[in-house]
Parts: C-alpha cells; structure tokens; sequence
C-alpha cells in the first residue's frame, strides 16, 4: 500500500464517481419516467380489458424486480466469464431464433412469430439474441483483433454469422431487430479498425438485400408508400394509422403537453399507447419539452457508454471496451428507431423504447445490459488501480 500514489488514488475516485453517478441517475430517471408514462398510456385500455387500471403498472413492476434481481446477479460475475461462455451464447441466441419459427411454439401476433410464451411474460429471442451477439462480437474482435483490421477473412466471419441472424430474424419477420443488430456489428467492427472499403461493401450487400425484401413483400411496399404519405385518403386509416394518430399526439401536446393524464389519443385512438407508441403519449401529456428530455436522457446514457468503453479501451481491455460500445450502440440504436418511428421519420416497427416502453423481455434485457457497463466500468477502474498500486 506504500507505493499506491495518493493523487491518483484521488483522481480514479472521482472519475469513478462521476461516470458511475451518471449512469445510474439517468437509469434512474429513465425507468421512473417509464412506469410514470406507461401507467397513464395503458390506464385505460387496463380498466377495460383487466378491470383493474393498474394492471400493466402491477406487470411491469414484476419484471423490474426479476430486472433488478439480474443486474445484482449479473454485478457479481467476472465479465471472463461471458467471455468463456460467447460460444455458448451465440448458440443458444440461433437456437432461440429458430424455436420462435416453429409452429405451435412461436406466438403469432400481427403475422410475426416474435414470442415465446413461458408463463410470466412473452419471451422474445429477438431481445436476447442482440445482446448476446455484441457479447460474442466483443470476444471474437478480442481474440482477432489484427486479422479483422488486416486480412478479409477475419472480416467475413463476424459478418457471415450476422448475415444468419438476420435471415431467422427476417423468417419472423422482426425488420427492426434486424436493422438495429446488422447496424450494431457494422459500427463494431468500424470501431475494430476495420478496412472502410470492406464496411461499404457489406453495406452495399445489405441495402440491395433490403431492397430484394422490399420488392418481394408486398406488405412491405404497401407499409413505405403509406410512410411517404401518411395523410393520404386512403392510408389515413390504413397502413399509416398509427403514425397520423402519433402526430396528432404530438401535435396536441405542443411546447408543454396537455398535462399528465390528460392524453386523449390513448383513448383507444392510437393502438400499442403504452408500447411502441408511447412516446406520442407522452410528447401529448408532457409536450416537445417533455420529449426533449427523453432524448437528452438517452444521448447522456449512450456518451456514458462510450466513456466507459474509451476508458477500457486505452487500458488495452479489448473485449470490455466492445461490450460498452456495443451496448451504448444497441441503445442508440433502438432509441433511434422508436423515436424515428413514432414521429414519422421512419417507416413503421414494432420496436420499443428501453425503459419506457411496456415489456417484459425488453425491460429485463436492458437492466442486463446496463448490468454490463456497470461491470466493464469496474474491472477497467479496478485495473487501473491496480496498476497505479504497483507502479
């Protein structure tokens, strides 16, 4: 302990404090929102359906204490060991993937094979799949790390077992996992150091195979036509229901919202208000400042992530500065996509909104993976200590 230099001792405290304060106030903020926006969303659609208005508060209220009983299981793991187990992960993410498809097994909602049913809650592979993917990612870039930067083959491989999960996740179809995990190991492997010629590539590959779904789903078509004009006759109650519904959401809430509970859209006029859509609910009741706030939120959430992986990377921890950056892009990612859909920047997805949205996979995912960044910060300060005792 003699040799342990007390400035730096000091100077690691309170960067740790600091960063490790930060991410969990705004968890904290983000999920308090979410049980507040979701309970006054779900109120009424609750009391009609279950007799009880707080119905889906109760549900979501399981799923967080089975949320909090994984981040306290998941703390206390060395990240070593999902390291060790990637393998495993990886196939049990297909396996998953391929047991929603089977008939009788799979839950079919709207056309899509996206759930499992195991009693509590929907399990959806989709959720599980993602994350597990960046913990397989971050280990494969670990271990080959100058072949992804230097050779194609070590470029290819990541790329080829992505290309598997979006072909089980386009047979559901979950278009917006898809995007969200395809972009996800795209911005990895940029960060791996990557050849840029390679990414546009790739990129190129998977725009045309997007457009080859596009032409051959003739849903699809039907869904894009009715993004570039919602207000159309004809899609009006049609293929852009939800949107025009979400903008007039949003367009009653103007600067400061009509006031919490005071929503008129969640009166059965905007279908999934407590799910994918909630952010109109809450860009009506709490107005643009309202949603102002949910996007500064996220934004402060994914910089976090990125700080704790910058700072595991310049300490050469390879595998945990990708699972920060993997996580910090999984967030961005899907908080994007929601926010993009519900105001009409992008087409329709059943895609939801971490923390905010109802959901018990999605809720009990993303305390697992905010688990993670509270674990990579630890072990890379905990090295970063060690190494300044030693010294």
């Amino acid at each position: 302990m003699s040799n342990i230099k007390p400035e730096a001792i000091r100077q690691i405290g309170e960067s740790s404090e600091v960063t490790f304060n930060r991410l969990l106030f705004v968890i904290c903020l983000l999920f308090t929102l979410g049980l507040l926006m979701m309970t006054s969303a779900s109120i009424e659609i609750a009391s009609s359906q279950y007799q009880d208005p707080f119905y889906f508060l109760k549900r979501q209220g399981i799923f967080s204490i089975i949320g909090l009983v994984v981040v306290i299981f998941t703390l206390h793991v060395p990240l070593i060991f999902w390291k060790k187990v990637s393998w495993f992960l990886l196939l049990g993410s297909f396996s998953l993937l391929v047991l929603v498809l089977v008939p009788g097994v799979g839950k079919v909602v709207n056309g899509s094979a996206r759930w499992i049913d195991i009693g509590i809650f929907n399990l959806q592979p989709s959720e599980l799949a993602k994350i597990f993917i960046v913990i397989y990612l971050s280990s494969y870039l670990d271990r080959h790390l100058i072949e992804v930067r230097e050779r194609w083959s070590g470029f290819f491989k990541p790329m080829i077992i992505v290309a598997g999960a979006a072909v089980l996740l386009q047979l559901e179809p979950d278009h917006g996992a898809l995007v969200i995990l395809t972009l996800t190991a795209f911005c990895m492997i940029f960060l791996a150091g990557a050849k840029l010629h390679r990414l546009f590539l790739m990129l190129l590959l998977f725009l045309g195979a997007v457009v080859y779904v596009a032409m051959t789903k003739p849903y699809v078509i039907v869904r894009f036509s009715s993004y570039l004009n919602p207000w159309a006759a004809e899609n009006v109650f049609g293929g852009s229901y939800q949107l025009t519904q979400a903008l007039i959401a949003f367009g009653r809430g103007e600067w400061f919202g009509v006031g919490l509970g005071n929503s008129i859209q969640k009166l059965y006029f905007l279908p999934e208000a407590h799910n994918d859509f909630v952010l109109a609910i809450i860009g009506e009741e709490l107005g643009i400042v309202g949603v102002a706030t949910i996007i500064i939120l996220f934004c402060l959430l994914v910089k976090t992530a990125f700080s704790i992986g910058r700072n595991a990377e310049t300490k050469e921890a390879i595998f945990e500065a990708f699972i920060a950056y993997g996580i910090g892009l999984l967030f961005a990612g899907q908080a994007m996509v929601n926010i993009g859909v519900n105001t009409g920047l992008l087409p329709t997805k059943g895609l939801t909104l971490p923390f905010l949205s109802y959901g018990g996979a999605s809720l009990i995912v993303s305390f697992f993976m905010v688990a993670l960044l509270l674990r990579v910060q630890y072990e890379t300060e905990r090295f970063e200590f060690q190494s300044t005792s030693t010294s």
